[in-house]
C-alpha cells in the first residue's frame, strides 16, 4: 500500500484512517515536518500527510505561530510558512535541541523509509 500524502482522500476531502493509541511523534511535530517538506503546502494537503482534519491542522499552525516556532506571509492566495529552526524545543527535558535538529531527524526517517522502500519493489512507500 502507497504512503503518498493520502492522494486517494485528496479529491474527495476525506481524511484517512485515523491511528488509535498513542506514537512517539507529536501531531505538531508531524505538521512541522511536513511544512518543512514544503513551505507552501496547503492546509489540505499537511493534512492529509499527517492524517489529521483541516481544522485539527490550523489549530496546531496556530499554536505554533503563538510559540514563536513558525511564521507565515501571504503570497497571492497562498501562504509561505517560515520556520524559526533555531528555536529550542519546549520540554525542559529537551533543553538545548533546537527544532532544527527535530526536523533533521524526522525528515531523514521519511527519505530512508522511500529509499527502503524503492529497494524492497515499493511497498510502503512514500512520495514527495
Amino acid at each position: 500500500m502507497s504512503r503518498d500524502m493520502g492522494d486517494s482522500h485528496r479529491d474527495t476531502g476525506e481524511v484517512p484512517e485515523p491511528h488509535s493509541g498513542w506514537t512517539f511523534v507529536t501531531n505538531h511535530a508531524r505538521v512541522l515536518a511536513a511544512i518543512a517538506d514544503d513551505r507552501s503546502s496547503r492546509i489540505r494537503d499537511i493534512a492529509a500527510r499527517c492524517r489529521l482534519t483541516e481544522r485539527a491542522v490550523q489549530k496546531i499552525i496556530a499554536d505554533l505561530e503563538d510559540g514563536g516556532y513558525l511564521s507565515h506571509t501571504r503570497e497571492g492566495r497562498s501562504n509561505l510558512y517560515n520556520i524559526e529552526p533555531g528555536r529550542a524545543l519546549r520540554h525542559p527535558a529537551e533543553a538545548g535541541v533546537t527544532v532544527a535538529h527535530l526536523i533533521s531527524l524526522l525528515i531523514r526517517d521519511e527519505d530512508e523509509r522511500g529509499s527502503e522502500s524503492v529497494r524492497s519493489g515499493g511497498q510502503g512507500s512514500y512520495e514527495r
